[in-house]
C-alpha cells in the first residue's frame, strides 16, 4: 500500500531539492501574486484540489488541525512522507507567496529493496507530475529527496515546523521512529514545532502487533525523548465510533475500506475515518 511504504521511508535530505517554478502564459497572474491572495480558508477551498481530497475534509478538519498546529504563512514548513499530496494542495498555495513549503519525499535509489525502489520511483514521479499540472498554486514548493538511511531533514535550525500525518505507526513498525524524531529535532529551530496526527490506540501495542494504531503515550515518548516537549494536544481529529479491532486494522476503514470478503463495508464506512490524536510539540529555546 503506497501510504503504508511512504510512511516508512522518509528519513534524510538528498544534495538537490527540486523546487517548482511558475510557468504562466497569456494574461495569468503571476504566481506570487497569485500565491499572496491566497489565505488558509482559500486554500482549503482550492478549486485545484482533488475532489476526493476536499470530500474527506470533514474527518480530516484541515483549516482547524493547521491551526491548532499554531502555523503562519510566513514559516519554513517541512512536511514528511506527504504520500499522494493530500495535505501539499493546501500547504504549498498557503504557503507559497511569503513562506516555504518543503516535501520530503523519499530517494528511490537508496531504498532497501528493489521493490521499493520500483514503487518509490513511480510514486515519485506522479507527486511530481501532480504540482507540475497546477503551476500557479504549486510555484516555489521544494521536493526534497530524504534517504531513509539518514536521517537529515535539512540544515540544522532551518525549519519553523515539521508535519507528519498518520506516519509513526509504520516508523514504529521499522525501528525508525528514534531517528525520525531526531531528525526532526535537529533541522527545526529552537521554539519549532512539531505537529503530527497519528491513529491513536487505547493503550501501548507491541511493535509486532501494529496494524496502524499506536498509543499517544508510545508517541509522546517517541518525542520527549528526543528532546521535545509537549505543548497541546487536541481532539479535533477524534473519533469515538472508531472500535479500533477491525480485521485488516486501521486499513479497513475509509478511506482505504480494505474490507475482508463477504463483510460488509457499508459497516466500517458508517464508523468513517480512523480515531487520531493531534499533537503539537515544540523543540525547547536554547
Amino acid at each position: 500500500m503506497r501510504t503504508a511504504l511512504l510512511s516508512a521511508a522518509l528519513i534524510a535530505i538528498c544534495a538537490s531539492p527540486l523546487t517548482f517554478s511558475q510557468n504562466n502564459g497569456g494574461d495569468a497572474m503571476p504566481a506570487a501574486a497569485a500565491a499572496s491572495q491566497t489565505t488558509l480558508d482559500a486554500a482549503v477551498a482550492g478549486s485545484w484540489r482533488d475532489a476526493a481530497n476536499a470530500a474527506r475534509d470533514g474527518a480530516r478538519n484541515p483549516k482547524q488541525t493547521l491551526e491548532f498546529f499554531g502555523l503562519a504563512p510566513d514559516m519554513t514548513v517541512i512536511e514528511v512522507s506527504p504520500g499522494a499530496g493530500w495535505w501539499t494542495e493546501i500547504l504549498a498555495p498557503w504557503l507559497g507567496a511569503q513562506g516555504n513549503y518543503v516535501a520530503a519525499i523519499p530517494d528511490a535509489s537508496k531504498a532497501a529493496s528493489e521493490r521499493a525502489r520500483t514503487y518509490f520511483t513511480g510514486a515519485n514521479a506522479e507527486f511530481r507530475e501532480r504540482l507540475a499540472a497546477s503551476p500557479a498554486q504549486y510555484a516555489g514548493a521544494t521536493v526534497r529527496e530524504v534517504d531513509m538511511a539518514a536521517p537529515v531533514y535539512g540544515p540544522a535550525g532551518s525549519a519553523d515546523a515539521v508535519l507528519t500525518f498518520r506516519n509513526i505507526h509504520g516508523w514504529m513498525r521499522n525501528d525508525q521512529a528514534e531517528m525520525q524524531m531526531k531528525a526532526f529535532f535537529e533541522v527545526l529551530k529552537p521554539g519549532g514545532v512539531l505537529g503530527l496526527e497519528q491513529h491513536r490506540a487505547d493503550a501501548d501495542v507491541p511493535k509486532d502487533q501494529i496494524n496502524g494504531y499506536v498509543s499517544e503515550a508510545q508517541v509522546i515518548a517517541l518525542a520527549e525523548g528526543a528532546g521535545f516537549e509537549l505543548a497541546a494536544r487536541s481532539e479535533i481529529n477524534a473519533n469515538p465510533k472508531d472500535t479500533k479491532d477491525h480485521p485488516n486494522g486501521v486499513w479497513t476503514l475509509p478511506p482505504n475500506l480494505n474490507v475482508p470478503e463477504g463483510e460488509d463495508k457499508a459497516k466500517y464506512e458508517a464508523i468513517g475515518e480512523s480515531d487520531r490524536m493531534t499533537l503539537r510539540f515544540v523543540k525547547p529555546q536554547a
